[in-house]
């Protein structure tokens, strides 16, 4: 009951009072009992605070193609900001398209490494039994000599030490590290004597931040990553790429 409906009660009853004289006194009493009533009430209504309102702010949902379930946000790859080819001279350019046609050719071959190199580690992890471990690791042994040796003959020597380089990058370990872990210690051994010939050596590092070539793979692969000639895949390890920028760029001084 609102009190605009209570007033016009009291001002209604007490009409009804006037009409019946022998309880004026009786009528004028409830009166006020009403009335008071009344300011009471329109006091505690006029001291309610407002209720705080509560948050509406709608949570919108973003669906992935393929995935059902919705989220609030999506993570998104770092995106390189690639500065501008300056090369000192046509020599350089032309070394530079050179090595791009070989990185680009050998790239999928070190992609390839890392994938079988994980699956082998995941299938492992799996087997209890040494037995069961190294006739698993032969089976990957075979393939490897059948199947991808076949396609590395095929590399020149140039191809074959940036090879080399792009397994460390994508596996974080070294071609003799990982011939090592399938093979005896002398079979590592025998392959990098045997690359030393052709001026390979099995275990060499990929470091863009020490050397310049090992930098102008990385940027040839950055660029190929954003143009989508290549599968994106991260490194196993990190790579400051704009601290090589920096170290690089700089334009060479002549002694």
């Amino acid at each position: 009951m609102n009190l605009r409906v209570m007033v016009v009660l009291i001002l209604n009853f007490e009409e009804y009072l006037n009409h019946k004289s022998g309880m004026v006194l009786v009528g004028k009493q409830l009166m006020k009992y009403f009335f008071y009533i009344a300011l009471i009430f329109s006091t505690l209504v006029s001291a309610q605070v407002d209720p705080v309102k509560q948050d509406s702010t709608d949570v919108h949902y973003l669906y992935i193609e393929g995935d059902s379930i919705g989220v609030t946000s999506v993570e998104l790859d770092e995106v390189i900001l690639l500065p501008n080819l300056k090369f000192e001279d046509r020599d350089a350019r032309i070394r530079y398209i050179i090595l791009r046609r070989k990185t680009l050719k050998v790239y999928p071959y070190a992609k390839l490494a890392s994938q079988r190199l994980e699956a082998l580690q995941n299938r492992l992890n799996t087997l209890e039994r040494k037995r069961d471990k190294k006739r698993y690791a032969k089976v990957i042994q075979k393939y490897i000599e059948d199947e991808f040796s076949a396609e590395l003959k095929k590399l020149t020597k140039t191809e074959g030490q940036i090879l080399v380089k792009l397994i460390h990058r994508q596996t974080g370990r070294t071609t003799f590290e990982l011939i090592k872990e399938l093979r005896s210690g002398w079979r590592a051994f025998w392959f990098n004597s045997t690359a030393k010939l052709f001026n390979i050596s099995l275990k060499k590092e990929f470091s863009p931040i020490n050397e310049e070539e090992d930098y102008l793979i990385e940027d040839i692969l950055q660029r190929a990553f954003q143009n989508l000639q290549i599968e994106r895949q991260r490194p196993a390890f990190n790579i400051d790429f704009y601290a090589c920028v920096n170290k690089w760029s700089k334009p060479k001084t002549k002694d």
